[in-house]
């Protein structure tokens, strides 16, 4: 966390001021040819320092996609500069419908890269006007570049602002994990043999609802007391849910391995996490029976665990009163004969 805020920190100290004219470039598109900032005078651009390897870059591609109509109908087209080859690029935009130029930074100087991004993180972005001129400070991450795509398609980033109004970006999303009490957000998602498991389904019990990583060793160590939680306790008393993050055939193998009987569903990237407002591995959240959060997000391999051995405690102890009542309900009542 804190690199990530040194990186943030250092974008915006070196970020460009409102009314900064971008540095020329030449860089080449997918098909390979040149394209230079002055070809898009006359439009706006939305232009958006990228790569097919950042997960963020991933997390935020169905809101870039989503916005392309309404970024037209402003006359602003958004622009990819990215890294890495133009193949993974190519099924980056496929995978999510992106119809926007894609230029590929390779080398040093305007010929091989954009200097505004130069020693940047991805994803940030900028918001030019038809001449070229930085009309927006520097968005920085998967929170704020989505929000100031969403003020561009709404026409809000070229008017001057009422004194006192604030950007929407200033606002954050959660990052630290949805707090107790908060409603536990629903999701539909496919399991690892294709089969749909809903969050809805598991209303009445108790869900512990464990976000993993097939290539993450702390999930690994958590993976054989997660099995014996679930075959003890998995039956009807608490219900256990893995999230597994990539594809699903990795995380279906992860789950033959150790013996996991409960559903492991699948999401590719941060979908889910990003409902959650945490995005790491591996995190824990216990939900109860009405839908809500009961805990603040364990977090860790050893916070899960201990929230484990907790649960079993409560989960035993339950079941032992529930034996006792229906034994003493069970028991024949003296009957009460009139002397």
């Amino acid at each position: 966390m804190r690199s990530r805020r040194r990186v943030e920190a250092a974008a915006r100290a070196t970020r460009l001021p409102k009314g900064a004219s971008i540095p020329p470039f030449r860089l080449r598109d997918l098909a390979g040819r040149r394209v230079a900032v002055e070809d898009f005078r006359g439009k706006c651009v939305f232009l958006v320092h990228w790569s097919p390897q950042c997960d963020f870059c991933g997390l935020i591609a169905p809101e870039m996609s989503r916005r392309q109509a309404e970024f037209r109908e402003h006359n602003v087209q958004l622009v990819l500069v990215s890294h890495g080859d133009a193949e993974s690029n190519r099924k980056l935009a496929e995978a999510h419908g992106l119809e926007c130029p894609i230029l590929l930074q390779k080398g040093v100087g305007p010929l091989g890269t954009i200097e505004a991004f130069r020693h940047l993180g991805t994803p940030m972005a900028y918001v030019l006007d038809e001449r070229g001129r930085v009309v927006q400070p520097l968005a920085v991450g998967a929170d704020e570049v989505p929000i100031l795509a969403r003020e561009v398609a709404a026409g809000r980033a070229f008017r001057r602002r009422l004194p006192g109004e604030r950007p929407l970006r200033e606002s954050r999303i959660e990052r630290a994990g949805l707090r107790a009490g908060t409603p536990a957000p629903t999701f539909r998602l496919p399991d690892v043999y294709g089969q749909t498991v809903s969050l809805e389904h598991y209303r009445g019990r108790r869900v512990l609802l464990v976000f993993t990583d097939p290539h993450c060793e702390p999930c690994d160590r958590l993976w054989p007391h997660l099995v014996r939680l679930h075959r003890r306790h998995g039956d009807s008393h608490l219900a256990l849910v893995i999230v597994g993050r990539g594809e699903p055939e990795e995380n279906r193998r992860k789950a033959e391995e150790y013996g996991l009987q409960c559903p492991v569903v699948v999401q590719r990237r941060w979908e889910l996490s990003r409902e959650y407002g945490i995005f790491t591995t591996p995190v824990a959240f216990l939900i109860g029976e009405d839908g809500v959060i009961e805990r603040n997000v364990a977090k860790g391999s050893n916070e899960i665990l201990a929230l484990a051995r907790e649960l079993r405690t409560v989960v035993a102890g339950s079941i032992r009163r529930g034996k006792k009542r229906r034994s003493a309900e069970s028991r024949p009542r003296p009957s009460l004969s009139p002397e």
